[in-house]
Protein backbone atom coordinates (compact mmCIF):
# COMPACT_ATOMS: atom_id res chain seq x y z
CA UNK A 1 0.00 0.00 0.00
CA UNK A 2 1.11 3.64 -0.90
CA UNK A 3 0.27 6.50 0.92
CA UNK A 4 0.99 9.45 -1.73
CA UNK A 5 1.17 13.19 -0.63
CA UNK A 6 -1.26 15.44 -2.68
CA UNK A 7 0.70 18.63 -2.72
CA UNK A 8 -2.84 20.18 -2.51
CA UNK A 9 -4.64 17.99 -0.40
CA UNK A 10 -2.02 15.80 1.95
CA UNK A 11 -1.62 12.19 2.61
CA UNK A 12 -4.18 9.90 1.30
CA UNK A 13 -4.36 6.25 0.09
CA UNK A 14 -3.07 5.01 -3.21
CA UNK A 15 -6.50 4.06 -4.21
CA UNK A 16 -7.40 7.87 -4.11
CA UNK A 17 -5.20 8.34 -7.47
CA UNK A 18 -4.61 7.33 -10.76
CA UNK A 19 -0.97 7.00 -12.18
CA UNK A 20 -0.13 8.95 -15.39
CA UNK A 21 3.48 7.52 -16.59
CA UNK A 22 6.47 9.65 -16.49
CA UNK A 23 7.18 13.02 -15.32
CA UNK A 24 8.25 15.60 -17.22
CA UNK A 25 7.70 14.41 -21.23
CA UNK A 26 7.50 17.52 -23.14
CA UNK A 27 4.82 17.09 -26.17
CA UNK A 28 6.35 17.94 -29.57
CA UNK A 29 6.00 21.65 -30.12
CA UNK A 30 4.61 20.76 -33.99
CA UNK A 31 3.09 17.33 -33.97
CA UNK A 32 2.23 17.40 -37.60
CA UNK A 33 6.01 17.38 -38.79
CA UNK A 34 6.92 14.07 -37.19
CA UNK A 35 7.11 11.55 -39.13
CA UNK A 36 5.78 8.08 -38.04
CA UNK A 37 8.70 6.63 -36.15
CA UNK A 38 9.03 10.05 -34.20
CA UNK A 39 5.66 10.02 -33.18
CA UNK A 40 5.56 6.89 -31.76
CA UNK A 41 8.98 7.77 -30.15
CA UNK A 42 6.66 10.38 -28.51
CA UNK A 43 4.13 7.73 -27.79
CA UNK A 44 5.25 4.68 -26.29
CA UNK A 45 9.07 5.13 -25.70
CA UNK A 46 9.86 5.67 -22.01
CA UNK A 47 12.38 5.74 -19.64
CA UNK A 48 12.42 2.25 -17.63
CA UNK A 49 14.50 2.92 -14.25
CA UNK A 50 15.17 1.09 -11.52
CA UNK A 51 15.64 3.11 -8.99
CA UNK A 52 14.47 7.03 -8.05
CA UNK A 53 11.81 7.84 -11.01
CA UNK A 54 9.61 11.06 -11.58
CA UNK A 55 6.09 10.12 -12.20
CA UNK A 56 2.80 12.00 -13.11
CA UNK A 57 -0.15 11.16 -10.51
CA UNK A 58 -3.69 12.67 -10.47
CA UNK A 59 -5.86 12.60 -7.42
CA UNK A 60 -9.24 11.67 -9.14
CA UNK A 61 -10.98 11.13 -5.87
CA UNK A 62 -9.54 14.25 -4.16
CA UNK A 63 -8.51 17.78 -5.71
CA UNK A 64 -8.68 16.45 -9.59
CA UNK A 65 -5.18 17.93 -9.84
CA UNK A 66 -2.20 16.01 -11.30
CA UNK A 67 1.16 16.25 -9.62
CA UNK A 68 5.04 14.70 -10.01
CA UNK A 69 6.39 12.50 -7.51
CA UNK A 70 9.33 10.64 -7.07
CA UNK A 71 9.64 7.28 -6.34
CA UNK A 72 11.57 4.28 -6.08
CA UNK A 73 10.85 1.61 -8.54
CA UNK A 74 12.27 -0.96 -6.72
CA UNK A 75 10.80 -0.25 -3.01
CA UNK A 76 8.17 1.72 -3.89
CA UNK A 77 9.77 4.22 -1.30
CA UNK A 78 8.42 7.80 -2.19
CA UNK A 79 10.63 10.60 -1.43
CA UNK A 80 8.11 13.48 -2.02
CA UNK A 81 5.84 14.51 -4.25
CA UNK A 82 5.75 18.76 -5.85
CA UNK A 83 3.09 20.79 -7.82
CA UNK A 84 3.58 20.94 -11.86
CA UNK A 85 6.05 23.51 -12.78
CA UNK A 86 8.23 23.19 -9.44
CA UNK A 87 11.39 22.54 -8.73
CA UNK A 88 11.83 18.12 -7.44
CA UNK A 89 12.75 17.48 -4.00
CA UNK A 90 16.01 16.30 -3.49
CA UNK A 91 16.86 12.52 -3.71
CA UNK A 92 18.79 10.84 -0.62
CA UNK A 93 22.74 10.06 -1.14
CA UNK A 94 22.14 6.35 -1.82
CA UNK A 95 20.42 7.64 -5.17
CA UNK A 96 22.82 6.66 -8.00
CA UNK A 97 20.98 5.59 -10.41
CA UNK A 98 18.37 8.27 -10.03
CA UNK A 99 16.49 10.38 -12.80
Amino acid sequence: MLNIDCPWCGKRHETEFRYGGEAHIARPEDPAKLDDAEWAEFLFMRTNTKGYFAERWLHSHGCRRWFNVIRHTVTHEIVGSYKMGEKPPKLPKSAGGAK
